[in-house]
Parts: structure tokens; C-alpha cells; sequence
């Protein structure tokens, strides 16, 4: 799901392929998840294609467990001449009350390419006005 530009909602439910030998979610596979949810939300962005070219820190909170719902919300926090930085939090919800808790964040660099995947300068970037991530979940 995407809403206002460049922000995403991502929602996944972690299946047993996805965890590690405890029943929760390996790590591996929450990067990938964290990863796809700034794919799509930097080409939401530029309206282009993308590809990272840093993945930050990545922190993970608590472990998710075999079922969760896991939401990951996405934000641009920061657009340079060809690349953004695009922040990624995800969340267990609960399925009784829909409250979220978080568990994850992530922070990716993004870089805008052409069809040959060399970087290329964003045209006309949409006013931006930078937030704090906390601002905007």
C-alpha cells in the first residue's frame, strides 16, 4: 500500500519459512523485508527506478514471532542530487486491539538510476521538509 509520495505500508505475516530454529523471525529475512519496504518506498519517491546503495543500522528491538502480523512503515527523511535515505520501522500488531509494537528499524541509502543502472540526478525532488521518523508513525 502507498499513500502520500515516497511513504509505504507494507504489511507481512511471518510463516514458518520465515523463522529461525527459535519461531521467530531470522534475521535474514527481516532485512530482506525492511529492504523491499525502502525499494519500494524510494521508488514511490523519484518515481524511478532505484537501487541501494547502503543499508545503516538495523536495529531489532524484539524478536517476531511465528504468526505476527508485522507492519513496516516507510519515510524519506533525507534527498540528495541522486539519492535518499529512507527509514523504515516495522511493527507487531495486534490482532485483538490493532495496536502496534515496535520491533524493528532500519535506515537505507537509495540512489536513483537509469535503465542502465548508472546514478542519475532527481528531477525535480518534491518539496521536502525534513521530519524526525517519530514524527511520521
Amino acid at each position: 500500500m502507498q499513500s502520500a509520495r515516497g511513504t509505504v505500508r507494507l504489511i507481512e505475516v511471518v510463516f514458518p519459512e520465515h523463522t529461525n530454529h527459535y519461531g521467530t523471525l531470522f534475521g535474514g529475512q527481516a532485512l530482506q523485508l525492511l529492504s523491499k519496504a525502502a525499494f519500494l518506498s524510494g521508488r514511490g519517491f523519484v518515481r524511478g527506478d532505484v537501487v541501494m546503495a547502503r543499508c545503516g543500522e538495523v536495529l531489532f528491538h524484539a524478536p517476531v514471532r511465528l504468526g505476527s502480523t508485522l507492519v513496516l512503515d516507510t519515510h524519506v527523511s533525507r534527498v540528495g542530487r541522486s539519492s535518499l535515505t529512507v527509514r523504515v520501522a516495522g511493527s507487531v500488531q495486534d490482532v485483538a486491539t490493532d495496536a502496534l509494537t515496535r520491533v524493528l528499524d532500519g535506515e537505507f541509502e537509495m540512489v536513483a538510476v537509469d535503465a542502465g543502472g548508472r546514478p542519475v540526478r532527481l528531477a525535480n525532488p518534491p518539496h521536502f521538509h525534513e521530519q524526525t521518523f517519530e514524527e511520521t508513525v
